[in-house]
């Protein structure tokens, strides 16, 4: 009897299963250009904020990478020749070497005949002007960084506004009142924490991949005027 009860069950759970599939899952993704455009108007400064944080970066690093060259290198050469009295050799390797060290060599080269202080000062206003060049708009990015966010949170006032403008208009308080809103205000404020976090990071890496450089070439510059000491 026990049997039977229990086949008879079984077979009513299957004819349930069959009789009532499951229902499927929604598929509640949304594209992240849809969630952009949400963010109406204020997106505009803000995408391109965030274009112009990307493209800094990626420049300032380039040309940062390239003119680090290898300083040990070149000292060595720029030595062998000093101490062989090939000082037209020097002044030749310097002018075929694109970096800022042998812009600051080659200025102390044309120098020698000097007092060696002329010579260090003229070394390092060359030194100075290839520092500037280097932190050429990383500054902006600092701009950036500050001025994001900010402008993110302009998104979320203009979509506190939206939402009690739809509410007054309408006089009901519900979902279709304030989802426009709640979108300007969520997708302004996170945009803009996002480039602001992005500019804040490029800026702060970039100025330390341009200090490492300056210590660089001070250590050259020092190692410059020993050679010239030397000789």
């Amino acid at each position: 009897m026990s049997v039977f009860l229990l086949q008879a069950t079984a077979a009513a759970v299957d004819t349930v299963t069959t009789a009532a599939p499951a229902a499927p899952i929604a598929n509640t993704s949304v594209p992240v250009i849809d969630l952009l455009l949400r963010g109406g108007l204020i997106m505009i400064p803000l995408v391109a904020l965030s274009i112009l944080s990307v493209y800094i970066i990626i420049e300032r690093y380039i040309t940062i990478r390239k003119a680090a060259g290898n300083p040990d290198a070149f000292m060595a050469s720029i030595r062998s020749l000093m101490v062989k009295g090939d000082l037209a050799g020097a002044k030749l390797l310097c002018a075929q070497t694109a970096s800022p060290l042998a812009r600051m060599v080659e200025k102390g080269l044309r120098r020698i005949g000097l007092p060696l202080k002329e010579i260090e000062t003229s070394v390092e206003n060359v030194g100075k002007i290839e520092i500037a060049r280097l932190e050429k708009n990383i500054s902006i990015l600092g701009i950036i960084a500050g001025i994001a966010p900010m402008i993110g949170f302009v998104g979320t006032i203009i979509g506190v506004i939206k939402i009690f403008y739809s509410i007054a208009a309408t006089k009901e308080f519900g979902i279709p009142q304030v989802a426009d809103g709640l979108y300007v205000k969520l997708v302004t404020s996170a945009t803009g924490l996002i480039v602001g976090i992005i500019a804040h990071i490029g800026y702060h890496w970039l100025s330390i991949l341009v200090e490492r450089m300056v210590f660089r070439m001070e250590n050259s510059a020092i190692e410059f005027m020993d050679i010239l000491q030397d000789n």
